[in-house]
């Protein structure tokens, strides 16, 4: 099986059959900013087949702190659309379909549907609720991620696991990642994290952060797993 030499540094973490595999995988990321926009980077480059990126907002300046995919010039310009263009840029056998819109309750259905895992990068607790019924309805399993200042958590749900209530209480309420600040090295560790229960999840292997929550302090330096009932 021939595979291309520009995921020689993926073997021998993955065998050649795995890196086939992944080429036909289709991921859906949801938010293109802090989280999202090192997710996307990561499953880009080790060969994820297809990519849809979803995010309706415009980089402005405080994004410059930790948003991967922004830069100053391109303050101002549609998420999805830069995200799309790092994707051709670093890896041109990646499909990516850019969507510029907020997922919500009318759309989360029909974004999602057809894809091997949801992986969430939102910032707002309305939309991963909308996100998470229609995964739940669609089959899909979804690679949540959060972070808060110097903390930060994930954990991977497929359907018929614990709910996504018991990681984040009532549907609409109010997101602490505004009070507690959003550090670059923070989204980073978290998003690395996601990038690779992403690709456990569309491989199926062994290992996945299921029915436990994985709880980061990079203030403390300490890492706290939670098994979740």
């Amino acid at each position: 099986m021939a595979i291309s030499d520009r995921y020689d540094r993926n073997m021998t973490a993955l065998s050649p059959e795995e890196c086939a595999a992944l080429a036909t995988k289709r991921i859906a990321v949801v938010g293109c900013g802090g989280l999202g926009g090192l997710a996307i980077e990561a499953l880009a480059r080790i060969g994820v087949g297809h990519l849809r990126v979803i995010d309706g907002d415009v980089f402005e300046e405080s994004n410059l702190n930790r948003q991967l995919l922004c830069t100053e010039a391109d303050l101002g310009r549609e998420k999805a659309l830069v995200a799309a263009a790092r994707v051709n840029a670093v890896n041109s056998e990646v499909e990516v379909d850019p969507v510029v819109t907020y997922l919500g309750e009318d759309n989360a259905s029909e974004l999602l549907s057809g894809f091997d895992c949801v992986v969430d990068c939102l910032d707002n607790l309305e939309a991963r609720f909308w996100m998470a019924h229609a995964c739940q309805n669609l089959g899909i399993p979804v690679v949540y991620g959060a972070i808060a200042g110097w903390f930060g958590q994930v954990c991977t749900v497929h359907p018929g696991d614990v709910s996504f209530a018991a990681l984040y209480g009532e549907p609409f309420g109010e997101s602490q990642h505004k009070k507690l600040g959003n550090l670059p090295f923070t989204a980073y560790s978290i998003s690395s994290i996601q990038a690779a229960e992403a690709v456990k999840v569309v491989l199926g292997k062994p290992g996945q952060i299921r029915n436990r929550l994985l709880m980061v302090d990079l203030l403390d330096g300490s890492v706290d797993d939670m098994e979740l009932r």
